[in-house]
């Protein structure tokens, strides 16, 4: 997951299409408009951290809609949920003001393994050693 600080520009973004959705945006109804065809980087906004439902958008967009570009956590994003937003699908995440960008680095690093599935390897891990 690549991490990015609050502060920090974002550069080559020109050159994207950029679609930012709402947490309370109605998936289904988006991409029945074609609104994510061509969409290189989807942000996905966290209004506070105990607003949840970017999580829900994130597998379903992965899962049922079959994005493969760059999915963006922005907003509210603390240390605490990078792990769980690289296990629901988000490869980049722009953090809170004031949170350092090391400090969520070792926080991604702390952990090396999973029994559940995710989004990264679906297969939990009885499955993934008998293979």
């Amino acid at each position: 997951m690549k991490i990015i600080a609050a502060d920090a520009i974002d550069t080559g973004a020109e050159s994207q299409k950029v679609l930012q959705i709402a947490n309370d945006a109605d998936l289904a109804e988006l991409v029945g408009s074609g609104a994510l065809e061509g969409v290189d980087r989807i942000e996905l906004v966290f209004p506070k951290f105990t607003d949840g439902r970017a999580f829900s958008q994130a597998v379903l967009l992965r899962r049922r809609y079959r994005f493969a570009g760059d999915l963006r956590a922005t907003g509210d994003v603390l240390i605490d949920q990078l792990l769980q937003m690289q296990r629901s699908g988000f490869s980049s995440a722009v953090l809170a003001p004031g949170i350092q960008a090391d400090a969520a680095e070792r926080q991604l690093a702390r952990y090396q393994g999973f029994y559940q599935g995710d989004m990264l390897e679906p297969r939990p891990l009885f499955a993934r050693e008998a293979a």
